[in-house]
């Protein structure tokens, strides 16, 4: 199989715009369509386009905006669980912040998402029947198995059976249950209200403003997403919002104990904003908060890559000709020639050519004024390939970012984080996302401590 491994500008545009030949493998769609099912995230071509033509209203800035007061919310319920902690342990804390990262972020999607209470700030991670069955289902996508490569490699294997099999079947059956009654719950919130216009819903979750979106009246029959793709819909929300949002904050927290100058310009910044309950449009007016959240992202991105395959054939153009093994100059490549496309994002985010010799550090002041060259990534947000580009980019980059900003806005005000060991025992693990962990312990898993005490104001 012939592989391409780049950090070309234009080749990556060409890839992420042309998203009808160069697709998600199929291996690939198989295993995730495992967790998640026909999804967002899953389907291609038509089947994409006709998804998400109907689930863009849901993740506009008008609905973002209303479920802002969620975000803020659930930081400040983690605030006050840190500050009991913190009070119990003494003057300074040691706080696993990826734990609670993920705890916080699920009870947001849940609420946000679809209007599910997971209470895992206060029940625990495991909390919840839909989180407890999704968690199984994903706990076998990542244990490594002869028959499951099998399958994936070859379709016509599908058919093998693996010791996972029952339980991956009995946690579908409870989130298909658990997601049919969100549905029904919704249709029916929506026709108890009687109002089918698509512009008129406010503080609700997406799922029910898709709902509504789906119902209105001004939409032909054969646009509407049928009860089994909005199904689906609910495992994407649950994995795409929880864990990318969760580990994106934690190496923004991880990015500042690196660079405590950062850390109290940011605090200094927020703490002029008189009340600890901001508007989104209050949070994306702090500009020092705003260009963290960026650099965040440009150096710790939780999906470091992307893959695609060329489905037909198409020449691929490159900003730099490359020289083949055999000497041969191509100022482009035919991509019939190429069957797997690895797309790195990391290595483009931190090259000197475009953000300059210290490419490699944490400064967000560079966003305050963005290099030429950064205007050539085909990102949708932020010179950026964190929530990638064209028409498959993240259509859920907005609540993200805006989740993010209020996690740290309700933290960073409230605490001063220093390490809790030597920083560079910190290690970075793909699991799902790119997460931390402690290179002196690695058979302890994924964690982020950090020593954490209340903020004194001088």
């Amino acid at each position: 199989m012939s592989k391409l491994y780049t950090t070309d500008l234009k080749a990556l545009n060409h890839i992420l715009k042309n998203d009808y030949i160069y697709q998600k493998p199929e291996w690939f769609r198989y295993r995730i369509q495992e967790v998640i099912g026909e999804g967002l995230v899953v389907v291609e071509g038509d089947t994409h386009k006709h998804q998400r033509r109907v689930m863009n209203q849901a993740f506009g800035p008008t609905q973002i905006r209303e479920l802002t007061d969620i975000f803020i919310e659930k930081s400040l319920e983690l605030r006050d669980i840190w500050e009991r902690e913190i009070r119990k342990q003494g003057a300074i804390g040691e706080i696993d912040v990826l734990a609670w990262m993920n705890r916080v972020a699920l009870d947001i999607i849940g609420l946000a998402g679809f209007n599910y209470k997971f209470n895992a700030l206060t029940e625990g991670e495991n909390s919840g029947e839909l989180n407890r069955a999704f968690h199984k289902i994903l706990a076998n996508l990542v244990k490594f198995s002869p028959v499951s490569f099998l399958r994936a490699a070859f379709p016509s294997l599908r058919w093998l059976p693996t010791r996972g099999d029952p339980i991956v079947e009995g946690a579908h059956s409870i989130m298909e249950n658990i997601g049919r009654d969100l549905i029904a719950t919704g249709k029916q919130d929506i026709l108890h209200h009687n109002k089918t216009d698509r512009n008129s819903l406010k503080n609700k979750d997406l799922l029910t403003v898709l709902l509504r979106a789906n119902m209105a009246t001004d939409i032909p029959n054969n646009q509407r997403l049928s009860d089994s793709e909005i199904l689906a819909q609910i495992p994407t929300f649950l994995s795409v919002g929880h864990e990318s949002t969760s580990t994106a904050t934690v190496w923004g927290l991880y990015a500042l104990i690196r660079a405590p100058e950062a850390q109290k310009k940011l605090r200094d910044e927020l703490l002029q904003v008189s009340s600890d309950r901001p508007s989104m449009d209050e949070l994306n007016a702090l500009p020092y908060l705003d260009a963290v959240v960026r650099e965040t992202l440009r150096l710790y991105a939780p999906l470091p890559f992307t893959f695609r395959v060329s489905v037909k054939d198409d020449v691929l153009p490159l900003s730099t000709p490359v020289r083949d093994k055999v000497g041969k100059m191509h100022e482009s490549l035919q991509s019939v020639e190429i069957q797997f496309l690895f797309a790195f994002k990391q290595p483009l985010t931190r090259t000197c050519t475009t953000w300059g010799e210290d490419s490699h550090e944490f400064r967000p002041e560079r966003w305050v004024s963005i290099p030429e060259a950064a205007n050539a990534i085909p990102g949708v947000w932020s010179n950026s390939l964190a929530f990638l580009g064209g028409p498959r980019a993240c259509i859920g980059y907005r609540f993200a970012v805006v989740e993010m900003k209020s996690l740290l806005f309700t933290l960073i005000r409230a605490f001063e984080f220093e390490p809790a060991g030597p920083v560079d025992d910190i290690g970075k693990k793909f699991v799902v996302v790119q997460r931390p962990f402690l290179k002196s312990k690695p058979e302890a898993g994924t964690q982020m401590p950090l020593k954490v005490k209340l903020y004194q104001k001088i």
